[in-house]
């Protein structure tokens, strides 16, 4: 079923094998007719998350980048509407001589192509992956998948034994007396054996630990070894799984399947994410959006920097229509969020108003650097109808930059990926990066109105990074900590290596709960 936790599984199985010393790359296969997840409203689908090439992609490439601590491109991601565009596109200039075109072979050919194409694409360094971790996405049974599932069949006729492993994740639900229900796993694993799969190893996910006599009853009905029947109980934190799965004996189960080394693990990773807290602070993020799922990107940044420094970070979800700025008295830090369209706008910018003006740490991101810029047009130069050319009539101190006028297609004048910015020299952000030249990751659509820039340096809104005559970041330097950035350092956090705009926010929240007992 949809939401079980495949993205976290296959993430975890990923870093199981990393602590081994393997190169592990992942593909994530969606099954929507969608070409990406770009113009998917996240309410519905969750993050979208932006690699460095400028795809965007679905939320659990993000785990994957997390967990294995590597960098993927677009190919990693494969959904139907990719797949069709290019066996249509193959039709239209004759490439199938004029045959028929069916879902097998052309489209399974296709998903086949992908797989092996992202799993062969060179990692950091010139190297190449030992291990691809396919994720196929959507519900064992679900028409959109079927073609998918095909292909995987035909691929693992096509390879030798002991190249490919098949991992089940499946709900092991509790019933009213706390027994575990195995009956909706022996019904998935009939579904797959009909389309011709066979599990190696079966995942059960429940919200306790499945125990010894219920494993047997999976085994005994499912024909998979014991010790390839993996608990898998819901865990207070993502970052424990790999540990918990450590426990059940996965890593052994995948390495003799795919006939690797035993190696014995790194436990590095086991002992960062089990550090323990000795302070917390609290942090509202006010958003329009009230599901964390879009922006679990920045949550995890939070927990990134918050573990680095031995600090937990709460969060207060404030919704931007509907809150009380009275509420933000009691907080450490203040954080607006990227995003689109009117909705909350106001909101926003009396958080922000309220940040600058009491001296609470503040983070802006994306629409959360515009709108500080905004804040300080309208309250500091006076500028009454200081707005964005997105939000309508006014005087646009954010708009669209003439090179991008002309496109005409939704999506097409948007910055996406990777983009070099100089950090100007003894500023805020230049001191937390170490260095004046980085490189982030962008999402977004309007920029800085080059003819407005003068008056707002001259009234004291510092802009600290840029690139070319796009301005990057912008802080204040008679406040304790008031930080945003046009680009999305989350995109890029790692739990082994904090982002250092999320590092020094979560530095300063901890000192304003500090001065404040």
């Amino acid at each position: 079923m949809s939401g079980l936790g495949k993205g976290i599984t296959t993430a975890s199985i990923g870093r199981l094998l990393k602590n081994r010393g393997y190169r592990v790359t992942a593909v994530k296969i969606d099954p929507y007719l969608n070409i990406d997840a770009g113009t998917m409203n996240p309410a519905q689908h969750g993050e979208v998350f932006v690699l460095r090439d400028g795809g965007e992609v679905d939320l659990d490439l993000g785990n994957y980048e997390r967990f294995l601590d590597i960098n993927l491109s677009s190919d990693h991601n494969i959904t139907t509407g990719k797949v069709y565009q290019t066996v249509i596109e193959k039709e239209r200039r004759g490439d199938f001589l004029g045959g028929t075109v069916q879902i097998i072979p052309h489209i399974t050919d296709q998903i086949k192509a992908c797989i092996r194409h992202a799993a062969a694409e060179e990692l950091e360094e010139n190297t190449h992956a030992d291990v691809c971790l396919v994720e196929v996405g959507g519900t064992v049974g679900d028409i959109e998948s079927m073609p998918f599932l095909e292909a995987v069949r035909q691929m693992h006729g096509e390879l030798e034994d002991h190249d490919m492993v098949l991992v089940h994740v499946t709900l092991v639900p509790v019933d009213n007396m706390g027994d575990h229900k195995t009956k909706p796993t022996q019904h998935s694993v009939k579904a797959l054996r009909e389309l011709g799969l066979h599990p190696d190893i079966i995942v059960g996910r429940s919200e306790c630990v499945i125990l010894g006599g219920t494993k047997k009853k999976i085994s005994a009905f499912c024909d998979v070894p014991p010790r390839a029947v993996i608990s898998m109980a819901t865990v207070p934190d993502i970052y424990h799984v790999p540990m918990e799965m450590e426990k059940e004996g996965l890593a052994d189960v995948v390495s003799e399947y795919l006939d690797l080394e035993k190696r014995t693990p790194d436990t590095e990773w086991y002992h960062l994410v089990s550090r323990e807290y000795t302070s917390r602070v609290t942090v509202a993020i006010v958003s329009k959006y009230g599901i964390e799922d879009v922006y679990i990107s920045i949550k995890e940044a939070l927990k990134h920097a918050g573990r680095a420094l031995s600090t937990e970070v709460d969060i207060r979800w404030l919704d931007a229509e509907t809150f009380d700025p009275a509420e933000l008295a009691d907080v450490d830090g203040i954080l607006v969020p990227g995003g689109f369209g009117k909705r909350g706008i106001e909101g926003k910018l009396q958080a922000i108003q309220f940040a600058r003006e009491h001296k609470k740490p503040y983070l802006g991101l994306c629409l959360g650097f515009q709108l500080a810029v905004i804040e300080y047009a309208k309250n500091v130069l006076r500028w009454a109808d200081a707005t964005s050319e997105e939000m309508g009539p006014g005087l646009h101190v954010i708009a669209i930059l003439p090179e991008q006028e002309e496109v005409e297609d939704l999506g097409g004048t948007m910055r996406l990926g990777e983009c070099a910015i100089d950090l100007k020299e003894n500023t805020l952000i230049e001191r937390l990066y170490g260095h004046n030249g980085i490189t982030e990751r962008h999402r977004h659509r309007y920029e800085v109105n080059p003819a407005m820039i003068a008056d707002l340096e001259e009234a004291g809104l510092v802009f600290s990074g840029r690139c070319g005559n796009r301005m990057e970041v912008c802080e204040l330097s008679d406040h304790p900590f008031f930080l945003a950035t046009q680009f999305h350092p989350e995109f890029t956090s790692r739990p082994t290596r904090a982002s250092p705009p999320y590092m020094g926010f979560v530095t300063a929240c901890r000192e304003e709960r500090n001065r404040e007992s």
